[in-house]
């Protein structure tokens, strides 16, 4: 059982939303022994820009302990309903692994897709390219679409391909 000291009230969080971030003094001067229900957003920025959010209900009774919860974690926003943290991922989304090619839109910009190009939902663009330099071979390529495997291969496809923007 915690003690009133570890407790969390409303109007620490309160405090919390408004600004001050000392858990410590927030705990002792609110020490109601009542735990506090919040909604906390995980949001995590992939390398290609994607963001995905997980939201889970948490019941805090310690600042403390919360806060060791969502270590390397930035505090983004919050108020009487909700937290939400944030964390730049060093890697592609999950849906560029699985799903995520290369491909030419209909005006020539290099564009990833969901799907191979053919299917045409656009994720992201990039740069217009010179087609007219690019070898007939790596023309097909990109129409038929390149499979994105991980952060290096995307990144590679990127540096490869600055070189023939218009």
């Amino acid at each position: 059982m915690m003690s009133s000291s570890q407790a969390v009230s409303a109007a620490a969080i309160r405090e919390i939303s408004s600004g001050t971030n000392d858990s410590t003094t927030l705990i002792s001067k609110h020490n109601s022994g009542k735990p506090v229900e919040k909604e906390v957003i995980l949001q995590r920025v992939y390398v290609d820009g994607d963001i995905s959010e997980e939201s889970i209900m948490e019941t805090i009774w310690s600042m403390e302990d919360f806060r060791a919860q969502y270590t390397g974690w930035q505090l983004i926003s919050q108020n009487d309903k909700k937290i939400v943290f944030q964390k730049e991922i060093n890697d592609i989304s999950p849906l560029l692994k699985t799903n995520g090619y290369f491909g030419l839109s209909d005006d020539g910009t290099l564009t990833i897709f969901n799907g191979r190009p053919s299917e045409s939902h656009i994720i992201q663009s990039f740069f217009q390219l010179d087609i007219k330099k690019l070898e007939g071979r790596t023309q097909k390529k990109l129409y038929d679409g390149i499979k994105i495997s991980d952060k290096k291969h995307y990144n590679d496809v990127l540096e490869t391909f600055k070189m023939y923007t218009k």
